[in-house]
């Protein structure tokens, strides 16, 4: 499994997102800079210039006509995502941390960091997708205040006007997004912060992400955990791939310690675990550092990493990836 260095940042990359088809693949990284590429051959396609911080988090709508963004400059953007342009800005108090398109396309949900005396939020805001889509509503439809532990990630539940959060606490909950009520929480998900979570392709299921060194994979109404994948590092990705029983995991030891750690002590890899027996089946190296997100293509046939090398690796499944038994051992080589 040979993968496509994609080299177009500067510095660590924070989250990675396929679009639908999976033919494109956008990067966001601590540069403040978003980067487009065709993932069959890892050509960059453009970039979205604009941010003025880190961009923490990039979504992109099922359509593939608008890209979302959040960044540390306290700003939420909205970009033509084949023509490079910004068509609105939203402005807030403190940095945008997690930004999420629902099924329909037609809203998206953000959550901006607890600082300055300022509560973490989470906002809901109605797209208008007419005409350029330069016309949005500054104010958002729905906006609350999570009480506790501040969220980390959010999601739409794929459910009627729930939104599905993780915490700092470790804690995941569904809040009604018109009322802010918190409708369902499990406050043992983790036992450290939520750092990532990813639905499955139907929204049934997710899969979690944590400091804690577990990923967990909960049913998406009563939040209960169905499996668990403990590692032996704070782990920062999760992500679900689908046709296939596997889950994807990557993390290390945190950047502070990197340049005393070698790659192999680090355990700068990506995991894969077999979702139902909850077993280790292989790992793909590459990364000189933590790996800070994962996507896998919609369709199964590649997944992604991003790290805090500033490099995203694009790895195209071999034929005998389709081949092997599901609940047979796989190995797999970088």
């Amino acid at each position: 499994m040979r993968p496509i260095l994609l080299q177009g940042h500067e510095r660590s990359l924070t989250q990675i997102k396929y679009n639908k088809e999976g033919d494109l693949l956008f990067s966001a990284s601590k540069d403040i800079g978003i980067n487009v590429w065709f993932t069959h051959n890892g050509e960059r396609l453009g970039t979205y210039d604009g941010h003025n911080g880190t961009v923490w988090t990039i979504d992109v709508d099922s359509q593939s006509k608008f890209l979302v963004s959040g960044s540390a400059d306290n700003c939420m953007k909205l970009w033509n995502v084949a023509t490079g342009k910004c068509l609105y800005t939203w402005e807030f108090p403190t940095a945008v941390k997690r930004v999420a398109f629902n099924e329909d396309d037609d809203q998206i949900v953000c959550i901006t960091e607890q600082r300055m005396g300022y509560q973490s939020a989470v906002r809901v805001f109605d797209i208008n997708r007419e005409g350029e889509g330069t016309s949005q509503s500054k104010e958002p439809a729905y906006m609350f205040n999570p009480v506790g532990s501040k969220a980390t990630v959010c999601a739409f539940a794929f459910m009627n006007d729930l939104i599905l959060t993780g915490h700092e606490s470790g804690k995941i909950a569904l809040f009604d997004m018109k009322t802010g009520d918190e409708v369902l929480n499990n406050e043992r998900a983790h036992m450290d912060t939520v750092t990532d979570l990813q639905l499955s392709p139907d929204g049934t299921y997710f899969i979690t992400s944590s400091k804690d060194k577990t990923a967990r994979l909960h049913d998406t109404k009563t939040l209960a955990v169905l499996k668990t994948y403990p590692t032996e590092t704070p782990l920062n990705s999760a992500a679900i791939a689908p046709k296939r029983p596997y889950v994807l995991l990557g993390g290390g030891q945190e950047a502070m310690s990197v340049t005393t750690t070698s790659a192999r002590q680090g355990k700068f890899e990506t995991r894969f675990w077999h979702k139902v027996f909850e077993e280790e089946v292989g790992r793909v190296k590459g990364h000189f550092g933590p790996i800070n997100t994962i996507a896998v293509h919609p369709g199964g046939t590649s997944y992604s990493s991003g790290g805090e090398d500033g490099f995203v690796r694009v790895h195209h499944f071999d034929e005998s990836y389709w081949k092997v038994k599901p609940y047979g051992d796989m190995e797999i080589e970088d």
